[in-house]
C-alpha cells in the first residue's frame, strides 16, 4: 500500500554574519512544529563544512498536514523573521518516498 506521507527537504544559508540569527530562528521554529498533528518529522541540521548551511527534514503524515504546516502561524513568523538573514533563495523540495 503507498504511503501518502510527504517528505520535505529545505535547504536555507545565512547571508554572511547572519549564521547565528537564522540559526536561532530556525531553532525556534522545530518545537511548535513537531507539536503540529500531522507532523511525523521535523529535524533542523548544519552543515559541518558549511557552517551557515542549514536543511530542514520534514515528514507529514499527508498533504492537508503539509500544507497546515505551510500556513502555521509560527512558520510564517519564521519566514518574515528569517528573509533578511538568507543569503540566497532557500530550496525547498517536497517528495513521496518510492522505496
Amino acid at each position: 500500500m503507498p504511503s501518502t506521507a510527504i517528505h520535505v527537504f529545505a535547504t536555507l544559508t545565512a547571508a554572511p554574519g547572519k549564521a547565528d540569527a537564522l540559526r536561532a530562528a530556525l531553532t525556534a521554529l522545530v518545537a511548535p512544529s513537531r507539536a503540529e498533528p500531522g507532523t511525523i518529522t521535523y529535524t533542523l541540521h548544519e552543515a559541518l563544512k558549511a557552517p551557515g548551511t542549514f536543511y530542514v527534514y520534514e515528514t507529514y503524515k499527508d498533504q492537508a498536514a503539509a500544507e497546515a504546516h505551510m500556513s502555521s502561524p509560527h512558520l510564517q513568523k519564521a519566514l518574515a523573521e528569517a528573509g533578511p538573514l538568507l543569503g540566497a533563495a532557500p530550496s525547498i523540495v517536497s517528495t513521496k518516498q518510492i522505496a
